[in-house]
């Protein structure tokens, strides 16, 4: 969509204030959402199954290393929304405890006064706020009263001060504008980047800082670390408090800023690492001369280093994530993972200093790995048939870690330092207990090229190779996101096998683990290698005599709609039926409807109206808009209308073009949700439409 007239970006400060209003109530009458006492009417794993899990999150260990305090949420689907308590367990492992419990989550959480109190955000009183309660979660008293509300904190580690995130106010209103007019609602707009995933840009985050006084539970004069500075800190939509680091003084802190606006922004992700000081309020760009993104700083607990994850390649949002070393006192800077091939998702330094933590996708999983500061040498400290997350490092060499895979969602292991493994908590065993989940293979499929495709099958449970199962093409988006041992609640595999379907899930083109050339090799190439590479996991599982080649599905969201988009012209008969959800339908509109030109640039190869562009025409030759004269299979497309990364009206065009056709076609659009489906009870509509669609074309029984 074009418009006119697009607005100045003015950066306008909110006034911000903190103080200690003591001990309060949690001023909700909302009911407590708990753990269900849920009873499965048979032993298929099922949405309502689903919805009664527990959501294990957030480990962190105390300043003694002997407990882990973590947080835990549960959904409700009657009340539509869900709500996260803090728990307790020994780092040795044991019972836990339960140290929350209000109809509000807590978040946040982490450790103070030497492990004698727990700090954490709620917003039991209005807006976020940080709060401080005993360890046991007694004595809980709030700290501070933002007006504008807190969405993060980190309390330095002399504990004199805190650093919060706090929205300010970015774009102007027509009241401020137009006095005389306080009921317009018109946004007057000069510039790209108005709007962002799924708001309306009217405010960003800054970091604040203020003195605190625990014992006393007061909070002084917060103070924005960038006044008049009209660019995020954190960088949205994605960034939050791990994007802030204190200074091992206590006297700075680094930030991660994108110091940029408007038409600049939206062609860039060039993000910094800067160092704030508070005594003099003088900041220094730490990472000037890297053009991509520069994100989650992190100082060594000597605090002789600073480490953090680099991208080389401004504009390529999916390049590879680096592991960076700056020596505070030489200034020296070293790329720990120059000659590692893989991208890190997460780092945490080793208690000594030495080493760096670190969890990177590799070969269709995401493992541990360790690597030295003084050699550079990568060593695989977990790995398995599954993901890791939330790793904290002990001081004896083990890990404490969440693991989950496609047939189970997390939970807490304990990992000595020689890869043994020992289970911590089981969260949801009473639900699981009732059910049959799925079983996960690894099958290596031969590509076009001569090339394997790492391509996860699930099946059904209790799978008989006697008899014949219709079938699913699992199409990823991101489109640089890995289809490794993910546990979703909504393209949730296990539950889609559950439903007597068997799912195929190729590691295709452009997904990471596989090398930074596997990886990169999509960006201008969308109907390209990777779309025969779905097509050959599809042949392939079709000479299973198990698969029901005549009924074979193809499902997807965001460029995985886009995918099934793709495919639906160019299938030759292999589906029997599709689903697309947030899918980029027409990539000529697309390229002007999205708001992070960057991604389009780089993907995309630049703008369809540069015809000496070979790239950017290629590319926009393949759109699946340009295919509808072959489509046969009937679809279902989903979306939701406050998705401004791809626009509603990309599914709306593919829905009346299916119609026009006359092909079977269904569409479930969402007024309030985003490019994900995150309500409850949408989340639960989504997933009856979306396997009454399944069901209804390759169940033989359905016809």
């Amino acid at each position: 969509m074009k418009y006119s007239h697009i607005m100045t970006a003015a950066i306008l400060p909110l006034a911000v204030a903190c103080g200690g209003n003591g001990a309060v109530d949690n001023g909700s009458d909302a009911p407590m959402i708990d753990k269900t006492d849920f009873k499965a009417t048979s032993r298929v794993f099922s949405t309502e199954a689903m919805s009664a899990l527990g959501r294990l999150s957030s480990p962190t260990l105390s300043p003694d290393g002997n407990t882990v305090l973590y947080s835990l949420a549960y959904e409700s689907v009657e009340q539509n929304r869900s709500n996260a308590c803090l728990y307790t367990i020994p780092a040795t492992g044991g019972e836990s405890t339960r140290i929350t419990a209000t109809p509000k989550s807590e978040s946040n959480a982490v450790w103070i006064d030497g492990g004698k109190r727990i700090a954490f955000l709620s917003a039991e009183t209005g807006k976020g706020q940080v709060w401080v309660m005993n360890a046991d979660g007694s004595a809980r008293k709030q700290l501070t009263d933002i007006e504008a509300g807190v969405d993060g904190f980190r309390i330095s580690p002399d504990q004199s001060r805190i650093v919060m995130i706090s929205p300010v106010k970015y774009a102007r209103t027509a009241k401020d504008i137009y006095p005389d007019l306080p009921k317009a609602t018109g946004r007057v707009i000069d510039d790209l980047m108005y709007k962002h995933w799924d708001e309306w840009v009217t405010e960003i985050p800054h970091p604040f800082i203020a003195e605190i006084d625990l014992e006393k539970g007061t909070c002084g004069e917060a103070k924005d670390v960038m006044p008049d500075e009209p660019y995020e800190a954190p960088v949205k939509p994605f960034g939050g408090i791990e994007s802030i680091a204190w200074t091992p003084d206590s006297k700075g802190i680094v930030y991660v800023s994108k110091k940029s606006k408007g038409q600049d922004y939206a062609l860039s992700t060039n993000s910094n690492l800067y160092h704030f000081d508070i005594a003099s309020g003088t900041t220094v760009c730490l990472t000037e001369g890297n053009n991509g993104y520069d994100t989650n700083p992190t100082f060594s607990p000597d605090g002789t280093k600073l480490a953090w994850l680099s991208m080389e390649h401004d504009g390529y949002e999916s390049d590879k994530n680096r592991i960076m070393v700056l020596d505070t006192t030489t200034g020296e800077k070293t790329d720990l993972t120059a000659d590692w091939d893989y991208t890190v998702d997460d780092i945490q330094w080793a208690p000594d200093s030495k080493s760096i933590y670190f969890l990177a996708y590799r070969g269709g999983v995401k493992p541990i790995f360790n690597i030295a500061l003084d050699t550079k040498e990568v060593k695989t400290v977990a790995e398995g048939v599954c993901d890791y997350e939330g790793i904290t490092p002990l001081s004896d060499g083990s890990l404490i870690a969440l693991a989950h895979s496609l047939t189970a969602p997390n939970d807490m292991y304990r990992i000595a330092a020689d890869g043994t493994q020992t289970r911590m908590t089981d969260i949801n065993a009473d639900v699981l207990a009732q059910v049959d989940m799925p079983t996960v293979e690894k099958r290596m499929v031969p590509a076009t090229d001569g090339k394997e495709i790492t391509t996860w099958v699930v099946y059904p449970p209790n799978f008989d190779p006697t008899k014949k199962y219709p079938a699913i093409l699992y199409c990823q988006g991101g489109p640089q996101s890995a289809v490794s041992q993910f546990w979703s609640y909504r393209w949730n595999l296990s539950l889609m096998a559950s439903q007597g379907y068997i799912v195929i899930a190729p590691n295709r083109r452009g997904l990471p683990g596989f090398g930074t050339e596997w990886n990169a090799q999509i960006s201008g190439d969308y109907g390209g290698q990777n779309m025969r590479d779905y097509l050959s996991a599809v042949d392939y599982m079709k000479k299973e005599p198990y698969v029901d080649d005549e009924r074979i599905g193809a499902v997807g969201a965001s460029y995985g709609g886009f995918s099934v988009y793709w495919l639906a012209g160019h299938h030759e008969n292999r589906f029997a039926c599709l689903i697309a959800h947030a899918g980029i339908f027409n990539l000529e509109a697309q390229y002007l409807e999205t708001e992070e030109l960057f991604f389009a640039n780089w993907d995309l190869g630049g703008p369809f109206w540069d015809k000496n562009n070979a790239t950017a025409q290629r590319t926009f030759a393949t759109s699946p808009h340009k295919f509808v004269d072959k489509w046969t299979a009937p679809i279902l497309i989903t979306h939701g209308e406050y998705d401004y990364r791809i626009l509603s009206s990309q599914g709306e065009m593919a829905f009346n073009a299916a119609r026009l056709r006359g092909i079977p076609a269904e569409m479930l659009i969402f007024p309030d949700e985003n490019h994900w489906i995150l309500k409850p009870q949408n989340s639960v509509m989504w997933q009856r439409v979306f396997f009454r669609w399944l069901d209804r074309w390759l169940k033989p029984e359905a016809k």
